[in-house]
């Protein structure tokens, strides 16, 4: 299964992943590598969220 040309499903597929990762960081007992997984998830997150906002059409504020 592709998502390319599918923003929405690009942006699930990011959430997906963040999620993995923070349910990792959750497991880990080393404190440096819980704070990269956390780090890395958040950042999933964030762009997760452009992603879904690119392609929603939303990008420009309505007039």
């Amino acid at each position: 299964m592709s998502v390319v040309g599918d923003p929405g499903g690009r942006a699930q597929q990011m959430r997906d992943q963040a999620q993995q990762m923070t349910e990792a960081a959750e497991r880990t007992t080393d404190p440096d590598e819980r704070q990269r997984l956390q780090e890395k998830a958040r950042k999933l997150r964030d762009q997760s969220e452009q992603q879904s906002s690119m392609g929603g059409g939303d990008i420009y504020p309505p007039e």
